[in-house]
């Protein structure tokens, strides 16, 4: 391996000993090769698979074991230890076509950029497969030129990680991951280099195949959509936001918060919490009025088993930890 390669390959791999052999070829057949190779197994309970199925690769990685600490401490991880100029996020169950690294690299120099994201075709057991992620969560705001603050926080704009090259010194100069976000820890990350002033653009070229997962039990949904909205509470009281975006900013959480609010109120109920169901439907209804807000509200209250057993909104498929949700 290069001692000092251009780019940094960061792999988070959890449970994934049945993907990650197709993952690594894919980065093995890029056409850009200085690179180098980091995954960092954060505590898997597939270990022993997943070392198996690993070492026919070990003299081309650099593998890190780790405890379970979550995808940011994970990333973080293999962000410290990272040797290039340039972060490549992937996946261990994602995919690069061969030219992936080529044309990312390109883009970045031919343009004033400090991150990259490229298109994605879904594949894999899902509905969505053969349709590209940009077609699939940004129908109302194509993903060219530059990614915008407000744009992400409305979620008009969204970034795949596994399309993501980045310089790594902005992301070490704006303190890595959050590792206390168990989720939505990218999310959190690209808001925080666009408030300190770093550049983010889309390319379109579809480079990557995105494999798509059914998310676990409706349980850990509440828990996940929980934390998102903490990463709103960060925004407001964290980020220094200028006269200029505060507004528009803020009223954008105001319309996230609805909508996540919303999800709430459903993952409660299908766990029969009436209680916090009807909670999260007020605090939905509150931020954004609309129909269904008010007949949720109404229902939680005086028909909540009805409630749960009708179908009163369209959810779409999300994508990794975030809910694309409409109301």
């Amino acid at each position: 391996m290069n001692p000092a390669p251009v780019v940094t390959i960061v792999m988070p791999a959890y449970n994934a000993a049945r993907y990650i052999g197709e993952t690594l070829d894919s980065v093995l057949e890029q056409t850009f090769t200085d690179y180098e190779v980091i995954v960092v197994n954060d505590g898997s309970s597939d270990t022993v698979e997943l070392e198996q199925a690993l070492k026919p690769y070990m003299s081309r990685i650099r593998y890190i074991n780790q405890e379970n600490l979550g995808a940011g401490a994970a990333r973080n991880e293999g962000l410290r230890a990272a040797q290039g100029e340039f972060i490549a996020f992937l996946d261990a169950d994602d995919l690069w076509l061969p030219s992936y690294l080529e044309e990312q690299l390109k883009f970045l120099s031919e343009n004033d950029f400090d991150l990259v994201c490229a298109d994605a075709m879904h594949f894999g057991d899902t509905p969505l497969a053969g349709k590209t992620y940009m077609e699939t969560y940004m129908e109302t705001a194509p993903a060219v030129g530059q990614v915008s603050l407000l744009g992400l926080v409305s979620a008009e704009q969204s970034l795949i990680t596994s399309g993501i090259v980045a310089r790594r010194d902005p992301i070490i100069e704006v303190g890595l991951f959050d590792e206390g976000l168990r989720n939505s820890q990218d999310f959190d990350l690209w808001l925080r280099l666009l408030s300190h002033g770093f550049q983010l653009a889309y390319q379109r070229q579809l480079l990557v195949r995105y494999r798509y997962h059914e998310n676990s039990l409706s349980g850990d949904k509440v828990n996940r959509t929980a934390r998102q909205l903490r990463v709103y509470d960060k925004i407001e009281n964290s980020f220094d936001l200028t006269a200029e975006e505060r507004p528009a900013v803020l009223r954008a959480i105001e319309g996230r918060r609805a909508l996540l609010e919303f999800e709430l109120g459903k993952l409660y109920l299908e766990h029969g919490d009436f209680e916090k169901s009807r909670a999260a439907f007020s605090k939905a209804n509150g931020l954004r009025r609309s129909w269904k807000t008010v007949v949720a509200v109404s229902l939680s209250r005086i028909a909540p088993r009805f409630l749960q057993s009708v179908s009163l909104w369209n959810v779409r498929k999300p994508h990794n930890d975030r809910n694309q949700i409409a109301f």
